[in-house]
């Protein structure tokens, strides 16, 4: 008998799953897996807080392709092997997945494909987490777009992004090896994925739902409120202006086409500009990937080469730990870095100010950084990651001018004005008036606990702006 064996990646989901709605309209019995992979060359293991994600968000997919009359198979170790071995004691004739972007996992995907041909087996991918694949949007020269505007533009020049497909009523049943036997999976909780000594997860599971009914949850929430007022809304951390997606796109929980398409439906005729504003913040995440398409080193090597001479300076033990755990006497910046300890998340805004302050003020390589956020953020996906830290140090394809140095005061008198959000994660601060609470060394009443700044900031911009000078200067 043929079977069917679909590979789940970055696509945890049953709705707008092109590789599962080609596994039901086969009807052949299904084995369906998750290959835990950190062993493949090139492949960056996982973070901290996406393990954490991962745990869960692996346990609401296996409960939802149950429903759907399926199960989930675990596996860890190098993905090409497990998948052969798999398909091998399932006698799969036909191997299904959706399309990675990575160099390590497109390489994997590549060797799979050509195994497959050698052995008889049908082995197909689809588009599935980008709305534009990197190799369809080029410039007039063929090659990739290295400024996001006239990217997104000749993304939205062309056809409307599909729409997404309808997920599964139900999937066939299970594969059986030739024994008769289900194919064993490992048991979730043997992958270690959770925090335990200690286990710091806690504002983590009070702030997230993982999986895909969370996803929709989410979505559903952000189309009803914020969306309509998402221009300016996204800038004020204090208030739930966002719509808190990106972890879910991180693992495929919602798919890009899903999303595009419900604001489409909410919205049009008569769609706000703020609509838009948030469509082109999807489009900043394709760019992204197309930015690790075309550039595997993303994480650890400079996009803008000339930057191989910058003069990082290192910052001392004291100096990153304050970063580290909300302690530089700022309070933007501290709070932000609080709010990405408690929950795996940071606010887009907050985000740029944390950054600017380390690989500006503190001169810190902006490696540094991203390392940081790749282990504590739930969202941390290889392209984003990568190339929003780049984008802040200057270093990266369409970044941040080199003289753009966020002000954190000036910012948090901007954008959190009564201190909300920063009284909300920094509760030293709760006695201070709307004044003081963003210059805390200036008050009159102490702010007891909380720390002086660790460094001047007109000091630091102006070393800054002379560093980059020189860069320039050559």
């Amino acid at each position: 008998m043929s079977a069917t064996l679909v590979w789940l990646r970055d696509d945890l989901r049953l709705d707008d799953n092109p590789a599962l709605t080609e596994a039901a309209a086969r009807g052949t019995p299904l084995t369906v897996v998750y290959v835990l992979d950190e062993e493949s060359p090139g492949v960056r293991p996982l973070g901290g807080a996406v393990k954490w994600w991962l745990h869960h968000s692996l346990a609401a997919l296996a409960a939802d392709l149950e429903a759907a009359g399926s199960r989930l198979v675990l596996r860890r170790g190098p993905a090409a092997q497990i998948i052969q071995d798999l398909a091998a004691e399932t006698s799969a004739d036909t191997l299904l997945w959706n399309r990675r972007y990575g160099a390590p996992e497109r390489a994997v995907d590549a060797g799979l494909k050509t195994w497959a041909t050698a052995e008889g087996i049908g082995a197909t991918s689809f588009q599935a987490n980008l709305m534009f694949e990197p190799w369809t949007v080029r410039t007039g020269s063929g090659g990739p777009y290295k400024v996001f505007t006239p990217f997104w533009r000749a993304c939205v020049a062309g056809p409307e992004p599909r729409l997404p497909l309808a997920p599964p009523g139900r999937l066939p049943a299970p594969a059986r090896t030739g024994d008769g036997q289900l194919p064993a999976s490992e048991p979730l909780d043997d992958w270690g994925l959770l925090p335990r000594q200690p286990d710091w997860s806690a504002g983590l599971a009070a702030t997230w739902t993982p999986g895909e009914a969370g996803a929709h949850s989410r979505l559903a929430d952000f189309v009803d409120g914020p969306a309509a007022e998402y221009g300016t809304g996204r800038d004020i951390p204090g208030v739930e202006g966002t719509s808190r997606l990106s972890p879910h796109l991180r693992f495929g929980e919602i798919s890009p086409f899903r999303i595009w398409h419900t604001l489409r439906e909410h919205f049009v005729p008569g769609a706000p500009a703020d609509v838009g504003i948030f469509r082109s913040e999807l489009g900043w995440r394709e760019f992204c990937w197309q930015l690790l398409y075309e550039n595997p080193d993303l994480a650890t090597r400079n996009y803008r080469p000339e930057f191989d001479r910058f003069e990082w300076q290192p910052p001392s033990g004291a100096e990153l730990a304050a970063w580290q755990q909300g302690g530089t006497g700022y309070p933007l910046v501290d709070a932000g870095m609080r709010q990405l300890w408690q929950t795996g998340w940071m606010h887009n805004r907050v985000r740029m100010a944390a950054a600017s302050f380390l690989v500006k003020n503190l001169l810190a390589d902006w490696r540094l950084g991203e390392a940081w956020f790749w282990d504590t953020l739930v969202d941390a996906d290889s392209a984003s990651n990568p190339a929003n830290w780049q984008w802040v140090a200057g270093s990266g394809a369409d970044a941040s001018p080199y003289f753009r140095i966020f002000n954190p005061v000036t910012q948090s008198k901007k954008f959190d004005a009564a201190g909300r959000y920063l009284r909300e994660y920094l509760p030293e601060l709760a006695a201070l008036d709307d004044k003081a609470v963003h210059e805390p060394w200036k008050a009159d009443c102490a702010a007891p606990g909380y720390p002086a700044p660790i460094v001047d900031l007109a000091e630091t911009r102006a070393r800054a702006l002379a560093t980059y000078q020189r860069l320039k200067d050559g």
